[in-house]
Protein backbone atom coordinates (compact mmCIF):
# COMPACT_ATOMS: atom_id res chain seq x y z
CA UNK A 1 0.00 0.00 0.00
CA UNK A 2 1.40 3.41 -1.01
CA UNK A 3 1.16 6.12 1.63
CA UNK A 4 -0.43 9.37 0.57
CA UNK A 5 1.77 12.34 1.42
CA UNK A 6 0.81 15.97 1.87
CA UNK A 7 2.95 19.08 1.50
CA UNK A 8 2.37 21.87 4.01
CA UNK A 9 1.82 25.17 2.21
CA UNK A 10 1.53 28.69 3.60
CA UNK A 11 -2.04 29.35 4.77
CA UNK A 12 -1.98 32.76 3.06
CA UNK A 13 -2.29 30.93 -0.26
CA UNK A 14 -5.90 29.93 0.34
CA UNK A 15 -9.07 30.80 2.22
CA UNK A 16 -9.71 27.17 3.10
CA UNK A 17 -7.07 24.46 2.81
CA UNK A 18 -7.96 22.52 -0.38
CA UNK A 19 -6.17 19.45 1.00
CA UNK A 20 -8.76 19.28 3.80
CA UNK A 21 -11.68 18.08 1.64
CA UNK A 22 -12.53 16.02 -1.42
CA UNK A 23 -13.91 19.11 -3.17
CA UNK A 24 -10.79 21.12 -2.46
CA UNK A 25 -8.57 18.36 -3.81
CA UNK A 26 -10.75 18.13 -6.90
CA UNK A 27 -10.48 21.90 -7.44
CA UNK A 28 -6.68 21.65 -7.39
CA UNK A 29 -6.49 18.51 -9.51
CA UNK A 30 -8.87 19.68 -12.23
CA UNK A 31 -7.53 23.24 -12.32
CA UNK A 32 -4.10 21.87 -13.23
CA UNK A 33 -5.50 20.07 -16.26
CA UNK A 34 -7.77 22.94 -17.30
CA UNK A 35 -5.08 25.64 -17.07
CA UNK A 36 -2.71 23.42 -19.04
CA UNK A 37 -5.41 22.84 -21.65
CA UNK A 38 -6.66 26.39 -22.25
CA UNK A 39 -4.02 28.65 -20.63
CA UNK A 40 -4.28 30.88 -17.58
CA UNK A 41 -5.73 33.85 -19.45
CA UNK A 42 -8.73 31.84 -20.65
CA UNK A 43 -9.14 29.98 -17.36
CA UNK A 44 -12.06 31.04 -15.14
CA UNK A 45 -13.72 29.66 -12.03
CA UNK A 46 -16.91 29.34 -14.08
CA UNK A 47 -15.19 26.96 -16.50
CA UNK A 48 -13.60 25.06 -13.62
CA UNK A 49 -16.95 24.69 -11.85
CA UNK A 50 -18.33 23.02 -14.96
CA UNK A 51 -15.44 20.55 -14.93
CA UNK A 52 -15.96 19.57 -11.30
CA UNK A 53 -19.80 19.68 -11.36
CA UNK A 54 -19.88 22.29 -8.62
CA UNK A 55 -20.49 26.04 -8.38
CA UNK A 56 -18.26 29.09 -8.72
CA UNK A 57 -19.22 30.04 -5.16
CA UNK A 58 -17.82 26.78 -3.84
CA UNK A 59 -14.45 27.48 -5.49
CA UNK A 60 -14.37 31.02 -4.08
CA UNK A 61 -14.63 29.48 -0.61
CA UNK A 62 -11.16 28.02 -1.18
CA UNK A 63 -9.41 30.68 -3.28
CA UNK A 64 -9.88 34.44 -3.40
CA UNK A 65 -9.33 34.58 -7.17
CA UNK A 66 -7.70 32.67 -10.00
CA UNK A 67 -4.34 34.41 -9.52
CA UNK A 68 -4.18 33.16 -5.93
CA UNK A 69 -5.03 29.67 -7.19
CA UNK A 70 -2.18 29.88 -9.69
CA UNK A 71 0.22 30.94 -6.93
CA UNK A 72 -0.97 27.96 -4.89
CA UNK A 73 -0.27 25.53 -7.75
CA UNK A 74 3.18 26.98 -8.51
CA UNK A 75 4.01 27.04 -4.79
CA UNK A 76 3.02 23.38 -4.52
CA UNK A 77 5.47 22.62 -7.32
CA UNK A 78 8.37 24.42 -5.62
CA UNK A 79 7.58 22.69 -2.34
CA UNK A 80 7.50 19.37 -4.14
CA UNK A 81 10.94 19.96 -5.68
CA UNK A 82 12.34 20.92 -2.28
CA UNK A 83 10.88 17.74 -0.80
CA UNK A 84 12.43 15.63 -3.57
CA UNK A 85 15.84 17.28 -3.26
CA UNK A 86 15.79 16.93 0.54
CA UNK A 87 14.83 13.27 0.28
CA UNK A 88 17.44 12.38 -2.31
CA UNK A 89 20.32 14.28 -0.68
CA UNK A 90 19.52 13.37 2.93
CA UNK A 91 22.39 10.89 3.46
CA UNK A 92 24.87 12.49 1.06
CA UNK A 93 27.81 14.48 2.40
CA UNK A 94 29.59 15.27 -0.89
CA UNK A 95 28.48 18.84 -1.78
CA UNK A 96 29.22 18.39 -5.50
CA UNK A 97 26.97 15.34 -5.61
CA UNK A 98 24.19 17.12 -3.71
CA UNK A 99 24.27 20.04 -6.11
CA UNK A 100 24.26 17.73 -9.13
CA UNK A 101 21.17 15.97 -7.76
CA UNK A 102 19.45 19.32 -7.25
CA UNK A 103 20.27 20.45 -10.79
CA UNK A 104 19.03 17.14 -12.18
CA UNK A 105 15.71 17.47 -10.36
CA UNK A 106 15.02 21.09 -11.31
CA UNK A 107 15.87 20.46 -14.97
CA UNK A 108 14.35 17.01 -15.57
CA UNK A 109 11.02 16.21 -17.14
CA UNK A 110 8.85 15.04 -14.27
CA UNK A 111 6.70 11.93 -14.14
CA UNK A 112 3.61 11.64 -11.96
CA UNK A 113 4.46 10.70 -8.38
CA UNK A 114 2.22 7.97 -6.88
CA UNK A 115 2.87 9.43 -3.41
CA UNK A 116 0.71 12.41 -4.42
CA UNK A 117 -2.20 10.82 -6.34
CA UNK A 118 -4.27 14.01 -6.52
CA UNK A 119 -1.60 15.94 -8.40
CA UNK A 120 -0.25 15.33 -11.89
CA UNK A 121 3.32 16.57 -11.53
CA UNK A 122 3.99 16.13 -15.25
CA UNK A 123 1.10 18.44 -16.17
CA UNK A 124 1.85 20.87 -13.35
CA UNK A 125 5.40 21.20 -14.68
CA UNK A 126 3.97 22.35 -18.00
CA UNK A 127 2.08 25.09 -16.15
CA UNK A 128 5.25 26.15 -14.34
CA UNK A 129 7.07 26.38 -17.69
CA UNK A 130 4.37 28.50 -19.33
CA UNK A 131 2.70 30.40 -16.50
CA UNK A 132 4.96 30.71 -13.43
CA UNK A 133 6.20 34.24 -14.23
CA UNK A 134 2.63 35.47 -13.85
CA UNK A 135 2.67 34.70 -10.13
CA UNK A 136 5.07 37.56 -9.35
CA UNK A 137 5.11 39.79 -12.46
CA UNK A 138 2.19 41.77 -11.14
CA UNK A 139 1.75 45.32 -9.85
CA UNK A 140 0.90 44.23 -6.30
CA UNK A 141 3.83 41.81 -5.91
CA UNK A 142 5.20 43.67 -2.86
CA UNK A 143 1.85 43.47 -1.11
CA UNK A 144 1.31 39.77 -1.67
CA UNK A 145 4.95 39.02 -0.91
CA UNK A 146 4.40 40.35 2.63
CA UNK A 147 1.84 37.56 3.09
CA UNK A 148 4.55 34.97 2.59
CA UNK A 149 3.04 33.40 -0.52
CA UNK A 150 6.45 33.00 -2.19
CA UNK A 151 8.09 31.27 0.76
CA UNK A 152 8.24 27.91 -1.07
CA UNK A 153 10.19 29.39 -3.97
CA UNK A 154 12.50 31.26 -1.61
CA UNK A 155 13.11 28.16 0.51
CA UNK A 156 14.07 26.10 -2.54
CA UNK A 157 16.38 28.89 -3.69
CA UNK A 158 18.05 29.00 -0.26
CA UNK A 159 18.53 25.23 -0.23
CA UNK A 160 20.30 25.21 -3.61
CA UNK A 161 22.35 28.26 -2.61
CA UNK A 162 23.48 26.41 0.53
CA UNK A 163 24.81 23.56 -1.62
CA UNK A 164 26.78 26.11 -3.65
CA UNK A 165 28.29 27.61 -0.51
CA UNK A 166 29.36 24.17 0.68
CA UNK A 167 31.44 23.91 -2.50
CA UNK A 168 32.72 27.49 -2.44
CA UNK A 169 32.07 29.38 0.82
CA UNK A 170 33.49 32.55 -0.72
CA UNK A 171 31.12 32.64 -3.69
CA UNK A 172 29.45 36.06 -3.71
CA UNK A 173 26.20 35.36 -5.55
CA UNK A 174 24.69 32.04 -4.38
CA UNK A 175 21.09 33.22 -4.19
CA UNK A 176 21.29 35.19 -7.43
CA UNK A 177 22.70 32.17 -9.24
CA UNK A 178 20.19 29.83 -7.62
CA UNK A 179 17.15 31.91 -8.58
CA UNK A 180 18.55 32.56 -12.07
CA UNK A 181 18.96 28.84 -12.69
CA UNK A 182 15.51 28.03 -11.31
CA UNK A 183 14.07 30.49 -13.81
CA UNK A 184 16.28 29.23 -16.64
CA UNK A 185 15.26 25.64 -15.94
CA UNK A 186 11.78 26.56 -17.15
CA UNK A 187 12.44 29.44 -19.54
CA UNK A 188 14.93 27.53 -21.67
CA UNK A 189 12.44 24.71 -22.23
CA UNK A 190 9.82 27.29 -23.22
CA UNK A 191 12.25 29.04 -25.57
CA UNK A 192 13.32 25.74 -27.15
CA UNK A 193 9.69 24.90 -27.86
CA UNK A 194 8.35 28.30 -28.91
CA UNK A 195 11.18 30.84 -29.42
CA UNK A 196 14.08 28.64 -30.58
CA UNK A 197 16.40 31.53 -31.49
CA UNK A 198 16.58 32.36 -27.78
CA UNK A 199 17.98 28.96 -26.83
CA UNK A 200 20.64 26.46 -27.91
CA UNK A 201 18.48 23.60 -26.68
CA UNK A 202 16.90 21.57 -29.46
CA UNK A 203 13.22 20.70 -29.22
CA UNK A 204 13.70 17.44 -31.15
CA UNK A 205 16.77 16.33 -29.15
CA UNK A 206 15.43 16.09 -25.58
CA UNK A 207 15.76 19.71 -24.40
CA UNK A 208 15.60 18.57 -20.75
CA UNK A 209 18.90 16.73 -21.07
CA UNK A 210 20.46 19.74 -22.75
CA UNK A 211 19.05 21.98 -20.04
CA UNK A 212 20.75 19.90 -17.36
CA UNK A 213 24.08 20.29 -19.14
CA UNK A 214 23.50 24.03 -19.60
CA UNK A 215 22.67 24.64 -15.93
CA UNK A 216 25.52 22.42 -14.71
CA UNK A 217 27.97 24.34 -16.87
CA UNK A 218 26.81 27.74 -15.60
CA UNK A 219 26.74 26.74 -11.96
CA UNK A 220 29.96 24.77 -11.62
CA UNK A 221 31.99 27.15 -13.80
CA UNK A 222 30.77 30.05 -11.66
CA UNK A 223 31.67 28.28 -8.42
CA UNK A 224 35.17 27.45 -9.63
CA UNK A 225 36.09 31.04 -10.45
Amino acid sequence: MIAKLQLQLNSSLYLRDPQSSDLGQKIVSESIHLINEIGFEAFTFKKLSGKINSTEASIYRYFENKHRLLIYLISWYWNYLEYRISFETHNISDPDKKLKIAIELISSKLSDDPNFPGISESVLQRIVITESDKTYLTKNVDEINKEGVFIGYKSLCVMIASFMLEINPNFEFPHSLSSTCLEAANQQIFFAEHLPRLSDLKKNEDPYKGNNQFLSTIIFNSLKK
